[in-house]
């Protein structure tokens, strides 16, 4: 039988994603350790993700654990930086820092054939740091270089004030950092953050093909953690007004966007229709966004929206870098889209497109084995597992253009966002 290859094969949306559920182990100490068995990949990564402390108002040196993390891999008491670096190199193995407002930790890649040599200097990088003076005052210059650049750039500044606008005052999460806070640091914060405020709550992830024997060899390497005392804290946004932040930069050759509002949980019976609406209007590069501002009006290069996560809540926002003196005009723009979605039903086309589009999307997301793990992360901090994925790949496939109209409507109402514009007026 001949193929004819002038029709394409036919499409449909897959109704199941068939993913690794994690294997569950408990240390000694308590430690939860999460294991996906992926056969045929030589490849092992192990991330140790931890919580930050938080506290409700202002943290007395809000980067100490900032400098803490990037300080880690400048030397322990029997390796100096460049042994450490030389160690990992030669064992074929890297190692990362695993830095944000909630969680922080590092990460291992590195080959079955070197795991157990690994280990143990891994181990060695959360209780055996030094901080060693030298490379801690050259890292404090650089911060602080890069505190000056980012006061100067229109997107940087945009993004501070849209997290200021986002927390509740003296939120850390809204905090705007200076160089005084860089300033502010010494060796010995960071020796006494280490060993009394970084091992909280630590939770372990591992991706690869492992033995028994090799699995009970990292769990008797963490077993005994010295365990800080201290207890995760979420802290509450605390209620948010709708605001409108204009900071002009006169010599500024464009203008940065930011419109947001907190949103609801991916646990959210509304989130699987708030992640679609989103998609269509500003989530990929044919998105009506795109089309309106780029394409047809010539405002910017690119324009996008998204959901994030902070805090255990969604917040959505859509980002632009805009012509000098079109912020404003840009976001009107971006309001008329929206009020086309609360009135105007989706087009048959155009909702064809999108739930392509977006399984493909889903889909894509598990192409490797640490893409999986990655993905389990993202709905495991937030209380959920791998059947969120399932849920939403089935609401993909059954949606329709009057979810999209309720949802909006529901969810994004103009008196309600925050907005800021920063650059030339």
């Amino acid at each position: 039988m001949s193929i004819d290859r002038s029709q394409a094969p036919p499409y449909s949306i897959p109704e199941k994603i068939h993913l690794n559920h994690p294997e569950v182990r408990v240390l000694a100490n308590g430690i939860p350790l999460y294991y996906i068995p992926f056969p045929n990949i030589d490849a092992v990564k192990i991330e140790i993700i931890l919580t930050l402390k938080n506290t409700e108002k202002k943290p007395y040196k809000p980067l100490l654990p900032f400098f803490m993390l990037h300080m880690l891999l400048e030397g322990t008491n029997t390796m100096n930086s460049e042994k450490l670096d030389d160690f990992f190199d030669f064992h074929a193995s890297e190692v990362d820092i695993i830095s944000g407002y909630e969680k922080q930790g590092l990460s291992l890649l590195t080959t079955k054939k070197h795991l157990l040599e690994v280990l143990p200097v891994f181990r060695s990088l959360f209780t055996d740091a030094t901080f060693p003076e030298k490379e801690l005052n050259k890292r404090k210059s650089q911060k602080k270089l890069s505190i000056s650049i980012k006061n100067e750039q229109t997107s940087a500044r945009a993004n501070q004030l849209i997290r200021g606008s986002l927390f509740v005052k003296d939120h850390p999460f809204g905090y705007q950092v200076t160089e005084k806070d860089v300033d502010a640091i010494n060796q010995d914060d960071l020796s006494n953050y280490y060993h009394k405020e970084f091992l909280i709550a630590p939770q372990i992830f591992i991706t690869g093909q492992l033995s028994n024997e090799e699995m009970d060899q990292i769990e008797s390497s963490f077993n005994d953690f010295p365990l800080s005392t201290e207890l995760p804290i979420l802290l509450p946004t605390g209620e948010i007004h709708p605001s409108k932040h204009l900071e002009n930069k006169a010599e500024a050759l464009q203008s940065s966007i930011r419109i947001a509002k907190w949103m609801v949980p991916k646990s959210h019976p509304d989130y699987p229709a708030l992640s679609v609406l989103n998609t269509l209007l500003g989530g990929y590069f044919g998105s009506r966004l795109i089309k309106n501002i780029r394409e047809e009006k010539g405002y910017t290069y690119g324009i996008n929206s998204f959901l994030g996560e902070l805090n255990g809540n969604e917040y959505w926002m859509t980002v632009a870098d805009v012509k000098g003196g079109y912020g404003e005009a840009v976001i009107q723009e971006v309001y008329k889209e929206i009020e086309r979605l609360k009135t105007e039903p989706v087009p048959a086309g155009e909702l064809e497109i999108i739930k392509n589009y977006l399984a493909g999307s889903l889909l894509s997301n598990f192409s490797s084995p640490f893409d999986q793990m990655n993905h389990f992360q993202q709905v495991h901090f937030q209380g959920l597992n791998f059947d969120y994925y399932t849920r939403h790949l089935e609401y993909i496939t059954h949606f329709d253009g009057q979810d999209i109209m309720t949802i909006a409507n529901k969810y994004f109402d103009q008196k309600e966002m925050l907005e800021v514009i920063v650059g030339a007026g």
